[in-house]
């Protein structure tokens, strides 16, 4: 059944950019998937919220976004950045990007990402959730991405979800609800959410007026 804040949301028929990859965009994608093994291979256990996202189709799908000009400004949001692969790759393509990770050791990864390609993407560290929201999901509190005890980003930022005019996550399958109605609860009239759905693919919805 959909929900009222799902019937706020319209879903936006398009097709991912199928052109090759710039250099540049190859190298950066190409570095992260090794410093995510090397994460991998140190930490990932203490973190298995952490699931990277298909970087290519991210990128292809931002660059359709970009070349059809669907948002209505460049303030760009990632809720749950990882390593801030998707904030830097939204940069790429001329976004003010800015990413919110819970996990800190997330956060310095994705600052010294951005910093070796000389990328002006800012990282912050806690929860995406807007303060005051109510998860009502009964397995919200195992999954970190769904945070809401750790310190609110929105407060450092100095900014609200509805200065955004595009937001992308990758919920965990099966909690995609909880992203789609903290966008229809939280975002502007007219910005964009892009989802990616692993197998699924990518999706993209704009909030309406109702």
């Amino acid at each position: 059944m959909r929900t009222s804040q799902t019937r706020r949301l319209a879903e936006i028929e398009f097709q991912p950019s199928d052109e090759s990859l710039p250099p540049d965009v190859a190298a950066l994608i190409n570095e992260a998937r090794q410093r995510i093994e090397t994460l991998e291979d140190r930490s990932r256990a203490a973190m298995p919220a952490f699931v990277p996202s298909d970087f290519v189709l991210v990128y292809q799908a931002l660059a359709a976004v970009q070349s059809a000009n669907l948002a209505t400004g460049r303030r760009f949001l990632e809720w749950g950045s990882g390593i801030g692969v998707v904030a830097c790759l939204a940069t790429k393509l001329g976004f003010n990007s800015i990413g919110i990770e819970i996990e800190q050791p997330l956060v310095a990864i994705a600052d010294e990402l951005a910093a070796a390609y000389d990328l002006d993407a800012q990282f912050i560290c806690g929860s995406f959730v807007p303060e005051g929201t109510n998860v009502t999901v009964g397995t919200a509190d195992d999954f970190a991405w769904l945070s809401t005890t750790g310190e609110v980003a929105y407060d450092e930022l100095d900014l609200q979800p509805d200065d955004f005019d595009l937001i992308f996550a990758y919920p965990w399958p099966g909690e995609e609800q909880i992203i789609f109605d903290l966008f229809a609860d939280h975002a502007a009239t007219g910005a964009l959410l892009l989802t990616y759905h692993g197998i699924e693919g990518i999706r993209l919805h704009r909030k309406i007026k109702q």
